[in-house]
């Protein structure tokens, strides 16, 4: 297996070329050469895998310049006891007859990034360790992502993590999960702006190739196809779990749709892979918050970044996304890399992507369909939900299930993929449930009184360079770059 940029400049690298680059040379995004195709007969034989040994399988299928023994042995270590306590690592919770909760909020962090990040934070200190090199980890987070990393990477030789976090915009619990960690390789930079201003200045690294090669740059963003790839693993483990019921001779047709809170893309284009490689999916539901343009590019087939003025702070944060990264992915996909290349070039010099013409295949070629939900939305399905099955949600997840609705098909079961538990959010839970409020865990408590360490900067790619230049770890002598 290759990989390709969308931009169309990059030479065709392995995976763990690309797991190591995060963004192409030429400022793309990392795209498979091709999409594996998984027949029906393997999904059955995947079906008596435990979460570990089904991400080898299904990760194996890009990663295919790691040996499968090696492959194993760090999904084994990803996805141990110690990391997701839950039995099964990713639980199936019934909400309703036809509405079944994903569980991805198991792992350390208690957010869905966990999942991907546990991978990363095996599959590259074992990549760097065949170079003898080290990598200086640059990414950017509107809430989860950052703590998800820096709980993977602490700590481990050869690596440094800087995250971005946008200044003021996370839950409290968001920012102390980051910033109470002291490991001399995490460095948390509050900038002052939103998450696209974080995810424009990752970028703008990035794409210095001189910079990004004398300091070692990585990064570990949804914009790396690893996390892609890991993330891939929980559709096919859904599907495998809700259709366990089903009779032998009816499960190679058996659809299900999955409801997925969007911000950046990433997780939602994981599920359209999956799709790719043949799981029987009826749709994919995009839901996003008040910063919908997600949404409207759905419903119309123009795409129109926001700028930061207009980007809400909402009660559902890690949503808080005027501009998809992942997004130009699925555009490259529509249109093909001829094309594509016109196109987006139009949308970086215009400020507009119109595919309008191409609006017909969303649905009806890739199963998607969208959704926005309001503040309003997650509070009445917060509380709807509790009184309806016992379960909270967090507000996240709550706009998926604010969404879903409008889709739901009779005797097509509905997964709804948690991106994080409601501890997290406990102002918006509170309003939702008063009194019925779970109380804070201690554990969490205990999170909130410890000293955080941050370093506030400006929206300014030289401050950041200067301070990426004057912490970053130095790739020693003899060593591969």
């Amino acid at each position: 297996m290759k990989f390709l940029s969308t931009r169309g400049q990059m030479q065709p690298k392995t995976f763990s070329d690309v797991l190591l680059d995060g963004l192409g040379p030429d400022g793309g995004l990392v795209v498979p050469e091709q999409v594996p195709t998984i027949s029906a007969e393997q999904r059955e034989a995947w079906r008596s895998l435990s979460y570990a040994e089904l991400a080898a399988q299904v990760i194996g299928h890009y990663a295919t310049d790691i040996p499968e023994a090696d492959l194993a042995t760090l999904t084994a270590a990803a996805y141990s006891p110690e990391a997701f306590p839950t039995p099964g690592t990713v639980p199936l919770t019934p909400l309703s007859e036809q509405v079944t909760l994903v569980g991805l909020s198991e792992g350390p962090t208690l957010a869905f990034k966990d999942l991907a990040m546990q991978f990363l934070g095996q599959v590259i200190p074992y990549v760097l360790a065949r170079s003898g090199g080290t990598l200086n980890i640059l990414g950017a987070t509107s809430g989860d992502t950052g703590s998800a990393a820096e709980h993977a990477f602490r700590g481990k030789p050869g690596l440094s993590v800087f995250m971005l976090s946008p200044l003021g915009r996370m839950s409290d619990v968001q920012r102390a999960q980051m910033y109470s960690i002291d490991d001399d390789n995490v460095h948390n930079l509050a900038v002052d702006g939103v998450f696209d201003d974080c995810q424009n200045l990752v970028k703008a690294i990035s794409n210095d190739a001189a910079f990004k090669a004398d300091h070692r740059i990585g990064a570990v963003n949804s914009i790396n196809f690893g996390r892609i790839s890991a993330q891939i693993v929980y559709y096919f483990w859904a599907w495998l779990r809700a259709t366990d019921a089903v009779p032998a001779e009816e499960r190679a047709a058996a659809t299900v749709t999955f409801a997925i809170p969007s911000g950046n893309f990433g997780n939602i284009y994981s599920g359209h892979l999956a799709r790719r490689m043949g799981l029987p999916i009826a749709k994919l539901i995009l839901a996003t918050n008040e910063n919908n343009v997600l949404d409207e590019f759905f419903r119309t087939g123009i795409y129109t970044p926001r700028s930061r003025e207009l980007t809400h702070a909402t009660s559902s944060p890690s949503m808080d996304i005027s501009k998809a990264s992942n997004l130009e992915r699925f555009v490259w996909d529509v249109l093909g890399p001829e094309e594509f290349v016109t196109r987006w070039t139009r949308l970086e010099t215009e400020g507009t992507l119109d595919l309008s013409d191409h609006l017909p295949r969303f649905a009806a070629e890739f199963g998607f369909v969208s959704g926005t939900s309001t503040h309003a939305d997650r509070v009445a399905t917060i509380r709807s939900c509790f009184e309806a099955s016992g379960t909270v949600v967090d507000p996240h997840t709550a706009d998926a299930l604010a969404v879903l609705p409008a889709y739901l098909e009779p005797g097509v079961p509905t997964l709804v993929l948690e991106t994080a538990k409601p501890e997290k959010f406990s102002v918006t839970v509170a309003e939702a449930l008063g009194e019925q409020s779970p109380a804070t865990p201690a554990h969490i408590l205990a999170l909130l009184e410890l000293e955080q360490h941050v370093v506030e900067i400006a929206n300014d790619a030289e401050q950041l360079k200067a301070y990426v230049a004057e912490h970053a770890l130095l790739t020693p002598a003899g060593a591969q770059a």
